[in-house]
This record gives structure tokens, C-alpha cells and sequence, in this order.
């Protein structure tokens, strides 16, 4: 199987690049900026994409490559920062831009090599620079220019480098996937690989990890950590122990889901582990939501070490984390930047009694939906919205009481059932309420009434790195607020979320 290397700089769109070259048919792979030159001789890559990064290459601490990567006679792509270091690297010029380029440009080609095949000589791509390039380094052509960006891409043909100050992973690079493809093509790949190739590679991988060891996998009920268990459950059999805690923080009906699923259908080996109340009570007065994470991350895996030393002879832990939860949690290959602590990521404590196995690491949520549906799990499980770990804690925004649970709960099934009724549960990314802990006046029967807001979190998206309000009729939203404020005692008024991600995430906590 052909293999690209990305080299992570800390780019929030590393991932994007891997998603579109796997898109193409050909199996990516993400490295350490400073991985050692040994270590990609390893991999036998077909070709390197050097990512972009929030950091300057004109910093004294800017992260750098081996420039002998140049010399492996390889083709290499450099994006963005990775155009700007290969300008560093091999002699040209680069300079702190007087004005900072965002957004949508015209790109404008200067000349016509195989990376830019089949691309108009003008086209719209999605800039996102301070720094520019003035001068390219020796041997290489200036391909392309934008308004701002004089140096917009190089190249060497002779040597088959090229950088591009422009994303060409992001969906508003018109031509952005063609330009990937093309690259591909120069790297003379292979254009062979799947989802379903990807089964094939990761449960050798995952023997190969774990060789005679036991798991346990932590079971929410969603398709990331039912994908995961399945994926494992092929790779180890019965030394597979799945557990499930009931956390109290789960939506109606779904710890009854869970346990007739993998207990009955799919007889896995299960455990039901019911700690509603011990969540609740640790999670009594807090208010900080990077504190409830923190919370419910640290006794999550807690109770996990206690079932463990029942199991005994554990040495893994299994998550369903994918690609989102790492980016907006932890750089874990760059220096990128924190956004928020997930229960997956960031929610656990340092010090793990186990090693940590994430066999999704890598993906977006509808890249796991096709594992899903190549493993045969059934409809409500792949087609389920993401939830989040820490589940209805960060929809309740402030302190977490058994009484604004019963709320959100009851506010989260009217939303379910109307977005059924009008057929766009599946159509949205998520759609869900909020509890607001601020009281506002109304009126019930010719009662004055002094209660809770809702606030309705409608999106659109693709995989979770960015999304959009969804833009619901009148008639749904008004069926979804006349429901809440009519069946939910407690809440008097309902607003609508019109935010998008960014500036917004999509969770408000």
C-alpha cells in the first residue's frame, strides 16, 4: 500500500490535508515536524506534504524540519508554513507581510507545471498568512501569484518540490483536491486505498500493539466507541472486556440501548457499571465547564481502574477518539493550539494506569460512519449525532443538579422527535438544547412565571472543524419552542443559536 507523509507543524488543518489525500485513494499518514530522518526512510513514503502551522518561521523557536528531507530524492509539497520553510531552507527570502492575508483570494497562474494540470489560470483559493515569500530559492519557478502574495507558489521540477501559500485542503480551495491529486500523481501513487482498506491495516496493527494483552473499551453508546470496540473485538476476541458506565449525563433511553445491544445481540464480554449518583455528587457546586471536564474525565477512569483489578491483567485502555477531539484538546504532533479540554483528550488525568489505544484517532465522524457501516452495525448507531463525552454536564451551562438534568433531558427528546417529524435529524451535524441558568419573566395562564431560557444549538457541518447554523424553517423551530415551553416545567423561553464555528465552537461549554 502507497503511503504519503505529512509532516505536522500544528496546522488545525493537518488533518484536512490527510482526509483529502485519503479521498483520492491514497493512505496518509501524520508525523512529528521533527521526526528523524531514519524514521521516514522507515515509512517508505511516495511523497511528504509539509503542513501549515500558526507559528512564524521568522521566529527564533519557529519549528523546523531536517533539511535533508530535500535530499531523499522524493516529492515533496510544502503548505503554507511548509512553502515558507522550504524558502528558508533552500535559500529564498521570506518576510513579515505589511498586510495579513485571510481568507478567500484569486489565485493567479504564472506558469503551468504538472502540480497545476487541468487548473484554470485563474481560481479562487483560501489564504490564511502573515508572513510571505519575496524571493524563492534558487532553481525553483514562481508559479502562481495572488493580490497580496507575489510568491502565492514555487516549484522545481527537476527535483519535484513545490510550496503553495495557499490551502488547497480547505473545501473553499476551489480547486484544491485537483491540486492534491496532482501531487499524487507526480508521487506516482497508487490510487487503491478505502475505508474498508483501512480495517486491513489497523487490525494487524492493533495485534501487533497489544499482542496477548487484555483491553477494556469505555462504551458510550455512539459510533465512535462502538466502532472502536468492534474494530478490537476482530483484532483480540474475548481478551476484549467492554464497560459501560452509566454516568447519569446521558440522554433518555440510551443506558437501555447500550446494554441490549453489545450485552444481548452482540454478546460481547460486558460490563455495567451504574455511577449516576457518584457523578452527580462530585460534580455538586462546579461551575467551570474545564472543571466538569476534568471531573468527570479523572472518575471516569477511576471506576475504569476498579473494574480492571476485577478484570485483571489490563495493561490498555480503549476510547473512541477521532481527529476533533485531539485538534481542539492537545498538540499532540505540533505546536498547536489548545481550545478546549475533551473527555476523550484533555479530560483525563496525566498519569494513566493503562496505555492508551485510539484507533481512531485519525478520523472525522463520517469517515467513522462508513467503518460502521462496513463492520454492520446497525442503523442507529452509524447514523447517531456526535455527543459529548462528558455528555448533558456541558448542555447545562453552570452547576449540574438532578433537577436541570430532568430539564435538558425532556427538552433534548422534544428536539429528537420534531427534527424526526420533519426529517432532518439526519440532514444536521447535531441538534440539541441548553440549559441557561439565568430567570426570565413570563406568562402561563395569566400567571407571572420566573424561569429558565433554552437555547436551541442547531448546526450544519461535514466533519466537525467547522459548522454553521442551520437554517430551520420557521414552522420547525416554532413547533420545537412552543413543545419545550408547553411540556418542560421549568423553562419559559426558548432562543435560537445563530453562531457558526469559529468564531463559535460547536458545544457552548
Amino acid at each position: 500500500m502507497d503511503k504519503l507523509l505529512i509532516l505536522d507543524f500544528g496546522s488545525q488543518y493537518t488533518q484536512l490535508i490527510a482526509r483529502r489525500v485519503r479521498e483520492c485513494g491514497v493512505y496518509s499518514a501524520i508525523m512529528s515536524f521533527n521526526i528523524d530522518l531514519d524514521a521516514i526512510k522507515k515509512i517508505c513514503p511516495k511523497g511528504i506534504i509539509l503542513s501549515g502551522s500558526p507559528a512564524s518561521v521568522l521566529e527564533k523557536e519557529a519549528p523546523l524540519c531536517d533539511a535533508k528531507i530535500f535530499s531523499l530524492d522524493i516529492p515533496i509539497l510544502g503548505i503554507c508554513y511548509g512553502l515558507q520553510l522550504i524558502a528558508l531552507l533552500l535559500g529564498g527570502k521570506v518576510e513579515r507581510g505589511i498586510r495579513q492575508e485571510y481568507g478567500p483570494a484569486v489565485l493567479s497562474l504564472v506558469k503551468k507545471l504538472q502540480l497545476f494540470k487541468g487548473i484554470k489560470k485563474e481560481t479562487k483559493v483560501w489564504m490564511s498568512h502573515g508572513d510571505k515569500v519575496v524571493l524563492p530559492p534558487p532553481e525553483f519557478d514562481i508559479l502562481a501569484k495572488s493580490p497580496f502574495s507575489p510568491v502565492a507558489a514555487i516549484g522545481n521540477e527537476e527535483k519535484n518540490i513545490y510550496g503553495l501559500q495557499f490551502h488547497p485542503e480547505v473545501v473553499h480551495t476551489t480547486d484544491g483536491k485537483n491540486i492534491i491529486k496532482n501531487f499524487l500523481k507526480i508521487c506516482n501513487c497508487k490510487f487503491d486505498w478505502s475505508m474498508g482498506s483501512f480495517i486491513k491495516y489497523i487490525i494487524p496493527k492493533l495485534q501487533n500493539e497489544i499482542g496477548q494483552k487484555r483491553v477494556i473499551c469505555a462504551l458510550s453508546g455512539g459510533v465512535d466507541s462502538a466502532v472502536t470496540a468492534m474494530l478490537l473485538h476482530r483484532a483480540i476476541g474475548q481478551r476484549l472486556y467492554t464497560i459501560f458506565v452509566d454516568n447519569g449525563l446521558l440522554r433518555a433511553g440510551e443506558p437501555e440501548a447500550v446494554i441490549d445491544l453489545f450485552k444481548k445481540q452482540f454478546q460481547f464480554n460486558f460490563h455495567h457499571i451504574d455511577a449516576s449518583g457518584l457523578f452527580l455528587s462530585r460534580l455538586s457546586e462546579i461551575i467551570d465547564p474545564e472543571e466538569k471536564r476534568k471531573v468527570i474525565g479523572n472518575l471516569f477512569i477511576e471506576i475504569l481502574e476498579k473494574e480492571a483489578k476485577k478484570i485483571k491483567d489490563v495493561d490498555f485502555l480503549a476510547q473512541g477518539t477521532l481527529y476533533p477531539d485531539v485538534i481542539e484538546s492537545v498538540s499532540f504532533r505540533g505546536p498547536s493550539a489548545t481550545i478546549k479540554s475533551h473527555h476523550n483528550v484533555g479530560g483525563l488525568p496525566e498519569k494513566l494506569p493503562f496505555k492508551l489505544i485510539e484507533p481512531l484517532r485519525e478520523l472525522f465522524k463520517d469517515e467513522v460512519r462508513i467503518l460502521a457501516k462496513e463492520l454492520g452495525l446497525p442503523e442507529f448507531i452509524v447514523k447517531r449525532q456526535p455527543f459529548p463525552g462528558p455528555g448533558l454536564a456541558i448542555r447545562i451551562i453552570g452547576e449540574v443538579t438532578p433537577e436541570r438534568l430532568r430539564i435538558v433531558r425532556a427538552a433534548e427528546r422534544i428536539v429528537t422527535t420534531e427534527m424526526k417529524k420533519a426529517k432532518l435529524l439526519n440532514k444536521v451535524w447535531q441538534s440539541f438544547p441548553i440549559l441557561i441558568p439565568i430567570k426570565t419573566v413570563g406568562v402561563m395562564g395569566d400567571r407571572r412565571t420566573y424561569e429558565y431560557v433554552m437555547a436551541l444549538r442547531i448546526v450544519e457541518s461535514v466533519d466537525g472543524m467547522t459548522a454553521d447554523f442551520s437554517r430551520l424553517s420557521y414552522e420547525v423551530l416554532a413547533r420545537i419552542s412552543n413543545r419545550i415551553t408547553g411540556e418542560v416545567r421549568g423553562v419559559n423561553r426558548v432562543v435560537y443559536d445563530i453562531s457558526s464555528k469559529p468564531p463559535s465552537t460547536i458545544e457552548w461549554e
